[in-house]
């Protein structure tokens, strides 16, 4: 097609403009939505002052009660809420299929119902029947006469619905589902998603209504749809687990009523989702007796610390390529590591398979597990069980040195209350808790023979 005089192309999808015609989008990739828009773009108009809709007042004047947060009654999606949700709040809640995000918005809508206050609690599925919502929650008991659902993927419709009950919350799923009459596109494309969502925006923000969205992700984890998704909505939170495990994760990525780094526990079961404010069980071998190639440490998700165990196992390779298996960890991290442990600590493992892995299902990739994962690996190596009561916390450096990391002293508080005696940490890590032994270590060498005189390998 041939290029008129002052004339833009623009994509139907995504608004991406360039100045000739392509048939595929370089922005989003979909193919045939660059339409031609005419001639230049006219001039920007000079905008009239117009009456402000209320007076600016002083900050210390401003009224903050009304924009309180109201706990949803999940203590684990309020820590990570920030206390729970602000009136006019948008959240995007985004997780792989079948993790359990709409048994999770279901415990929520039922203890919104359930504690009374602030108007009912309506529920919109665009994915499934209200027969269906109605089973699985009956299944779970969370059933009250609080709770409204309605089928529904036209946002008019929902909007009526909006109308009709006045409710005090509404739950999206999802807004990937959803389609808005007033604009062209399928629905689950970037200009439907982008719309619908501007809309329930607007609709919360007018009033004051807590808005609960569910988002699709992409194969790499990331949320699906336009990255002004993201920016729209006032919370994004990450739904993450792993099939194979009940534990599931609620992690912040973005929150602009409270910290963005925190993370919420929960443990899927057949009769429902259930919080849980001490997890760190879940990230330690119960074994009767002490197995070479595992070490303790403790990591920071947010303000919590976590005890996880690091596993590894290096054996006799009978392949010209050694393999190396990564399960929980950053495998990148792990490889760096081995190169340190082999260089620094004369550690032979170019001939050796080694597999890592964490506990329970757990993803680890703060540096601070360096330390730890070095002790798994030579332990492993030499065949050595360490002390069960022994954790270690520390980043590795290239040339061997530990490196300090924040937080030593939450970290080992937390060792210490679940029972650990001993722990190795980096140099000048400031105050420590009393009720554990510290021994600070230099560099890996010393890391080594340090673990090695902790004390003999015994049950838990």
């Amino acid at each position: 097609m041939a290029k008129k005089g002052g004339s833009t192309y623009r994509c139907g999808e995504c608004g991406y403009e360039t100045a000739k015609w392509v048939g595929r989008c370089p922005e989003c990739q979909a193919w045939g939505t660059i339409e031609e828009r005419g001639g230049l773009k006219p001039a920007i108009a000079r905008v009239a002052a117009g009456a402000p809709s209320s007076p600016a007042r002083p900050i210390g004047q401003v009224d903050v009660e009304a924009a309180r947060a109201r706990p949803t009654g999940v203590s684990e999606l309020d820590r990570v809420l920030g206390g729970g949700l602000v009136p006019g709040v948008v959240v995007l809640l985004a997780g792989e299929p079948g993790v359990g995000k709409s048994t999770l918005l279901l415990e929520v809508t039922y203890q919104w119902a359930a504690g009374g206050g602030a108007g009912p609690a309506l529920y919109v599925t665009g994915e499934e029947s209200a027969g269906q919502v109605r089973l699985r929650a009956e299944r779970t008991g969370n059933v009250h006469e609080r709770m409204f659902l309605a089928a529904e993927s036209d946002l008019s419709a929902v909007i009526g619905h909006v109308d009709a009950v006045q409710p005090g919350m509404l739950i999206v799923d999802s807004v990937q589902t959803m389609a808005s009459p007033q604009v062209e596109g399928h629905p689950g494309g970037v200009t439907q998603v982008r719309a619908v969502t501007a809309a329930l925006v607007s609709l919360a923000k007018e009033r004051g209504l807590p808005v609960l969205l569910v988002g699709h992700v992409t194969k790499d984890g990331s949320v699906a749809g336009p990255r002004v998704l993201e920016h729209l909505v006032d919370v994004v939170l990450q739904f993450e687990g792993d099939r194979h495990s009940t534990l599931r994760m609620v992690r912040g990525i973005k929150n602009r009523f409270g910290a963005a780094d925190e993370i919420g526990c929960f443990e899927l079961r057949e009769d429902g989702i259930v919080g849980m404010p001490d997890p760190s069980g879940l990230f330690l071998n119960r074994s009767e007796e002490a197995v070479p190639g595992t070490a303790v440490t403790v990591t920071v998700e947010g303000k919590r610390p976590l005890l996880s165990e690091v596993q590894a196992l290096v054996a006799k390779s009978h392949l010209p390529q050694p393999r190396r298996a990564v399960s929980g960890l950053d495998s990148s991290r792990v490889q760096m590591v081995l190169a340190v442990l082999e260089r620094r600590a004369k550690l032979s493992l170019g001939d050796r398979d080694v597999f890592a892995a964490t506990v329970g299902g757990m993803k680890v990739t703060e540096p601070a597990i360096d330390l730890a994962l070095v002790l798994a690996i030579s332990s492993s190596y030499a065949d050595v069980a360490l002390s069960p009561r022994l954790v270690a916390v520390g980043e590795v450096g290239l040339a061997g040195e530990i490196r300090r990391v924040t937080g030593v002293g939450r970290r080992l508080a937390e060792a210490a209350r679940l029972g650990f005696t001993h722990a190795l940490v980096p140099p000048d890590s400031g105050k420590l808790p009393d009720g554990i032994r510290v021994l600070e270590v230099a560099n890996v060498a010393d890391a080594l023979n340090a673990a090695a005189h902790a004390g003999p390998a015994r049950p838990r």
